[in-house]
């Protein structure tokens, strides 16, 4: 696998609106943010870590990382997260998890970093059976210019700006369990309660 080394990305640029408009990232679980869980299992994994927040910024800056805001205005989505996050990057590869799996892959970079390199892709995404999740992955640092030109263009849709690509799918099957996130505040008390598929730190 190549050395080139990995920004990893929170993004918690949400609004949180199933979960009542509360920021989903700030959200305790098991006595701590939710926010924090995804970071103590993204940090091992990655060379510098980040996180997109367009609000409580502070509280974020708070778990002692940097944190910035979408370039595009709105709360355009994730892929304006990720957008701000390739433009700000230290590292030539940027991985992304959202704010709300706290039960993320302790592989994922690793799988996703073997499959964009094996494949020379530009981009790399977790999917575990026929469901992609697009706000896991890892792309090049070089494609912010191409992304801003979609995303100024009104284009939001991942999937469009993914057809563009020359993109990797990467199975995760045997951690299907991983990419549950919480978006809801019954899915919070499951996953306290220990009934939500994904496992517990």
């Amino acid at each position: 696998m190549s050395a080139e080394k990995i920004t990893g990305v929170v993004l918690a640029g949400g609004m949180g609106r199933r979960m009542g408009g509360v920021d989903k990232g700030l959200v305790e679980l098991d006595g701590k943010p939710m926010a924090a869980h995804v970071l103590a299992r993204l940090a091992p994994q990655v060379d510098e870590l980040m996180i997109n927040a367009n609000q409580n910024t502070e509280a974020y800056a708070a778990f002692g990382h940097p944190v910035f805001g979408d370039d595009i205005p709105d709360f355009a989505g994730p892929l304006a997260g990720l957008h701000a996050a390739l433009v700000r990057a230290s590292h030539p590869l940027v991985v992304t998890a959202p704010c709300d799996s706290p039960f993320l892959p302790a592989d994922l970079v690793a799988r996703l970093a073997t499959a964009l390199h094996a494949n020379a892709a530009d981009l790399a995404v977790a999917k575990t059976f026929d469901q992609a999740h697009p706000v896991f992955c890892l792309c090049r640092r070089t494609l912010a210019d191409h992304l801003h030109a979609f995303l100024a263009g009104g284009g939001r849709k991942i999937d469009r700006w993914y057809g563009s690509l020359n993109i990797v799918e990467v199975p995760f099957d045997d951690e299907e369990a991983a990419f549950r996130n919480i978006n809801t505040r019954d899915e919070l008390s499951a996953a306290a309660s220990g009934t939500l598929p994904g496992g517990r730190d």
